[in-house]
């Protein structure tokens, strides 16, 4: 979904409560950005825009700083910081080492990246609640589901990272920036929740839409499945499991959407293979974008963890240089080297050098590297700024992910252990792993090798109460580093309160 149209229609749709609310520069800029709002919408194309708006920030890996998978996975103890030096991406190195301030920190750009996405969903429903001409009934409902699901993934992103949020329904005026205040979690998911159901009931949302004109787009499929995650967070054992099985169908099968788990491991993460039977939440990038070097990295079309990720200065054969930045501890490399998805997830650089590659060595460096994720030479574009534009897509929710939180799920509500063990044991079974107990150590712990690098990680530890305990070499301190503080500049002026601790 993310497309030219952006390039123009950001400044129409961008909504009041993003980025850095309460400078002067934006309070003069708001009311002509007001005006052209008021005379958009007046066809069935310019609906469509709002939409593809309203989806663009969730492709974004920066805004104000980098939010994206790299830094969940550096919160985590499965990778370091690593970059340059101590003071290479600052906010990347204070979340490594939890020395998070309301100034230091990757949360201004998860904070305002999710927050325009509440405000461009916020638009295109308030418009969509009244006549468009050209538009027809059946695509009306089916934006209003989609840009209802859209709202509930981006205030799930928010609740998890922030937990104290305001709750935001509609477009904002200006006036009312600085009285708005923060909504309880239990209000927040409350609201996720009814966007989901409402939007899952929608009949005009499809259970498969074309790869090739509309891959990415929302379908029932994937409501569910953010549904099911978003009650496996409250701990809503039994509804969580309920929804997730509609998701799953029978392990190892195909499931009444079409999902089914590749046969091959790697497959999943073949640049060229987007959009397959295991995906079911799927963020698009692409290597054809003329993508200048003053582009801002929101609006960069291409995969720029690649590049984030790879190693320094590197000279050799199937990778390309890269940041340097999230080395694999030793930590995940002896819990995955004996794993069949080893090789899938690990790129031991080096491994390399009696080929004759050659890299500077990053602050931290194990000499591990993110491979699912790595700047190929394979892929590299051919036109545009070709350091930042790989083609790989990022998959957020796949069907491996889906069973192993079912079979959670399952097993911390009484359920049948049955089907839970057939959930694990499908995933392990794709690679040749032998079966086990439907225990949540032992869940727990496939989901650390099958997710691996994929940025689910630090969630699952904090989710589980594990975090503390698990990410102490680091610093984390139980009852502050659960969240993010809420970026300094929300606070100036408004009636918003920082985290505890912060």
């Amino acid at each position: 979904m993310r497309n030219i149209y952006i390039k123009y229609l950001a400044a129409i749709v961008l909504g009041a409560f993003t980025v850095t609310a309460c400078t002067d520069e934006f309070l003069e800029v708001d009311p002509s950005g007001t005006q052209i709002e008021n005379n958009y919408y007046k066809s069935a194309a310019e609906a469509y825009n709002g939409l593809v708006a309203a989806y663009d920030p969730v492709g974004w890996e920066a805004s104000g700083s980098y939010a994206n998978f790299v830094g969940l996975n550096i919160a985590s103890d499965d990778h370091l910081s690593g970059g340059g030096s101590s003071t290479d991406v600052p906010w990347y190195q204070v979340w490594n080492t939890y020395t998070l301030t309301p100034t230091d920190g990757p949360q201004i750009g998860f904070w305002s990246k999710n927050f325009t996405g509440v405000s461009r969903a916020n638009t295109i429903l308030s418009k969509l609640e009244g006549t468009i001409p050209g538009l027809s009934e059946e695509n009306r409902k089916r934006y209003v589901a989609e840009a209802k699901f859209l709202r509930a993934y981006y205030y799930f992103d928010l609740v998890r990272l922030f937990r104290n949020v305001p709750l935001v329904t509609a477009p904002l005026l200006t006036s009312e920036i600085y009285n708005i205040e923060q909504a309880s979690p239990d209000e927040v998911y409350g609201q996720i929740e009814k966007d989901l159901t409402e939007a899952f009931a929608e009949s005009n949302l499809p259970n498969t839409v074309p790869a090739a004109t509309e891959g990415g787009r929302i379908t029932k499929g994937a409501v569910q499945a953010l549904l099911g995650k978003v009650l496996l967070y409250q701990k809503k054992w039994v509804e969580s499991a309920k929804q997730l099985a509609e998701v799953n169908g029978t392990p190892g099968g195909t499931s009444k959407y079409g999902y089914k788990l590749l046969t091959k491991y790697s497959d999943i993460f073949v640049p060229t293979n987007k959009f397959h039977t295991e995906s079911i939440l799927e963020i698009a990038h692409t290597s054809l974008a003329a993508t200048p070097g003053s582009t801002p990295i929101p609006q960069r079309e291409g995969l720029f963890a690649a590049l984030m990720t790879g190693p320094r200065s590197y000279s050799g054969p199937t990778y390309s240089p890269g940041f340097g930045l999230a080395p694999i501890t030793l930590n995940l490399y002896n819990a995955i080297r004996p794993d069949p998805r080893y090789k899938t997830t690990v790129a031991n650089i080096d491994s390399l050098a009696k080929l004759g590659a050659k890299y500077v060595p990053s602050y931290l460096n194990t000499g591990y590297f993110m491979k699912k994720f790595a700047p190929l030479i394979a892929y590299q574009a051919t036109s545009g700024q070709i350091n930042q534009n790989y083609p790989q897509n990022y998959i957020e929710i796949r069907l491996a992910d889906t069973y192993l939180m079912e079979a959670e799920a399952v097993v911390q509500g009484g359920g049948d252990l049955g089907r839970a063990a057939a959930l694990l044991n499908a995933v392990r079974a794709r690679v040749g792993l032998l079966p086990v107990a439907a225990t949540l150590d032992n869940i727990y712990q496939e989901r650390r090798l099958e997710l691996a690098t994929e940025g689910h990680r630090w969630y699952d530890l904090v989710r589980t109460g594990r975090a503390a305990t698990v990410l102490a070499f680091k610093g984390f301190v139980a009852g502050k580093h659960e969240v993010l503080p809420i970026p300094l500049t929300e606070l100036t002026n408004t009636k918003l309160v920082q985290n505890p601790n912060y």
